[in-house]
């Protein structure tokens, strides 16, 4: 099943998250970030090579990213907290 991203309040929330855990498997050149440390009640397939796992609840629990050297620059990732901005 095929879910459009931008649908899922749950992921946007998820990645919002602080405590984020990315590892890089250069033998499948597959990547994989973690949300959270709950257990996978889940997984929707979002495109061919992007999958996310949600918890019971819908919760985002990891995001894999299949030939993540094609699709992303895994290699050069950076993290960047922005405050709220003023309305």
């Amino acid at each position: 099943m095929m879910v459009n991203p931008f649908t899922m309040p749950f992921l946007i929330e998820g990645l919002r998250r602080i405590k984020k855990k990315i590892r890089y498997f250069a033998d499948t050149d597959t990547a994989l970030i973690e949300f959270s440390n709950k257990s996978v009640a889940e997984t929707k397939e979002i495109s061919e090579d992007l999958y996310i796992d949600l918890d019971e609840k819908g919760n985002l629990v990891s995001m894999t990213i299949e030939h993540a050297k094609d699709k992303t620059s895994i290699l050069e990732i950076s993290y960047l907290q922005m405050g709220k901005s003023a309305a």
